[in-house]
């Protein structure tokens, strides 16, 4: 199987090294040239958890140059959304006539490279796995995550699987047959836990500490819940349920979800959130595929959406230099919980 890796930051650039010392025939596709030749010069280097792996002799050239001649049966995305949706429709005609393109972005992505592309083409899958770039070409990684693919459409198929047995050599890959529902969980997660701390510059661990950010997690939280049980989603169990002790009743089973949100903390908790090493770069977010898709879908759909389109906006602020990510935000949120 011949493999395209688009994007090597952090998550294609772990995933990229792995791939090579474990001898799959890959090739790398920066953003533009200048970034290709610098890749070319340092090669990869992931440390952390799943051992240190060197990758100095690497196949790599800006996206735009590959063409004729090029074939692969597998395009991995590793970009952000935005990238991913913009890049996805020059790469296609890079496809060998079986092969497939996975992008393994949070939120919509794949569903809408489907909806444009067609469901043939298109596969889905996202990350557990917690990576952060320390500069191009050095990453670490940060937990025993894995990758987890699937049809978009439901049930199981021989290309999943043979996708899955490929990667499998480099990092742990999960099939499922319920990828839909899978991607939701994981959006329930990014909405909250991941883009709260960016916001507040806090981790999961911290922001919980405070009676502010308690509430504005749940309110999150529960209003994205609320929007994928009304577009029907059938959620999956990742690393917890993805429906808490007590739902839809405030006053039952208050002590499950308190030991609830510790098993959330215990897996996310630590970690830095991935918006806010964006912003902190000055780079533009994902928060238009993450809470303001949750928004864009609930307000379609009449499902109460004020927290998290607040949230979106702010972000977007965040991003334009209008305002910081301090505690404080968290704060303002919290205000608008009493609403």
């Amino acid at each position: 199987m011949q493999v395209l890796i688009v994007g090597i930051g952090a998550l294609g650039g772990t995933i990229a090294a792995r791939a090579i010392r474990a001898g799959l025939p890959v090739r790398l596709a920066a953003r533009n040239t200048d970034s290709a030749k610098a890749l070319r010069r340092s090669g990869l280097r992931v440390s952390g958890i799943g051992g240190e792996v060197r990758a100095d002799a690497i196949n790599v050239a800006a996206v735009g140059d590959y063409g004729k001649g090029d074939q692969f049966d597998l395009i991995l995305l590793a970009t952000k959304a935005q990238d991913a949706l913009e890049i996805a429709p020059h790469v296609l005609g890079l496809l060998a006539p079986e092969g497939v393109i996975l992008p393994i972005q949070n939120g919509g992505v794949a569903r809408a490279l489907a909806d444009r592309l067609g469901e043939d083409k298109i596969l889905g899958g996202f990350s557990n796995l917690g990576a952060t770039m320390v500069e191009p070409g050095v990453y670490e990684q940060k937990n025993a995550g894995h990758l987890l693919i699937g049809e978009l459409a439901g049930g199981l198929s021989e290309r999943v699987e043979r996708v899955a047995r490929v990667l499998g050599r480099a990092i742990e890959v999960k099939v499922s047959s319920n990828l839909t529902g899978a991607i939701w969980s994981k959006l329930l997660i990014n909405c909250s836990v991941t883009t709260l701390g960016a916001l507040c510059s806090q981790t999961m661990r911290q922001y919980m500490k405070t009676e502010a950010g308690k509430k504005v997690f749940r309110r999150t939280y529960e209003e994205a819940l609320s929007v994928a049980l009304a577009i029907g989603t059938r959620l999956e169990r990742l690393t917890v349920d993805p429906i808490p002790p007590g739902w839809l009743d405030n006053f039952a089973a208050e002590e499950h979800y308190e030991s609830w949100v510790e098993a959330v903390i215990a897996f996310y908790g630590d970690i830095k959130p991935s918006m806010l090493q964006d912003f902190e770069r000055g780079r533009k977010t994902e928060i238009d595929f993450i809470n303001g898709y949750v928004a864009t879908l609930g307000h379609a759909s009449g499902v109460p959406v004020n927290m998290n389109a607040t949230i979106t906006g702010l972000a977007h602020q965040i991003e334009h230099g209008d305002l910081q990510p301090t505690p404080d935000r968290m704060n303002d949120l919290a205000a608008q919980t009493a609403d």
